[in-house]
C-alpha cells in the first residue's frame, strides 16, 4: 500500500478520498503496532517468571489509560475499549511465544 496525500475527514467528499485517508492511516497503526509488539518482546525478555505475561492489574491500567485518552480525543469508548482489550489479549499471546521461544533450547 502506497501512502498518497489524503483530506481531512470533515473535508472528505468521496468514498475514494475516505478510503485513502482510512488506507493511510491503516499504514501508520500498523507501524505503531510493529513498535508496541517490539515492547511485548522485551517484556518477554525481562520477565524471569512466565505467569508475569500475563497482569490483569496491568491490563486493567492500560484499559482506564486508553478509556481517558479515547475520551480526550474524542474516541467512542465503545470502539477504544473493545479494540484495546483485543489488542492486549494478542500481545499476551505473542509474548507468550516469544517468552517460550527464548526459554527453550533448540
Amino acid at each position: 500500500m502506497k501512502t498518497q496525500m489524503t483530506k481531512p475527514a470533515k473535508d472528505c467528499q468521496t468514498m475514494a478520498e475516505v478510503r485513502l485517508g482510512v488506507d493511510a492511516l491503516d499504514l501508520k497503526l500498523v507501524a505503531l503496532i510493529c513498535q508496541r509488539q517490539g515492547f511485548m518482546e522485551a517484556a518477554a525478555r525481562i520477565k524471569n517468571d512466565r505467569d508475569a505475561v500475563h497482569d490483569s492489574v496491568r491490563i486493567e491500567d492500560v484499559i482506564s489509560k486508553v478509556k481517558a485518552a479515547a475520551i480526550e480525543a474524542g474516541l467512542s469508548v465503545d470502539i477504544a475499549e473493545p479494540v484495546w482489550r483485543e489488542l492486549i489479549k494478542q500481545s499476551i499471546a505473542y509474548e507468550f511465544k516469544q517468552w517460550d521461544r527464548m526459554r527453550t533450547p533448540e
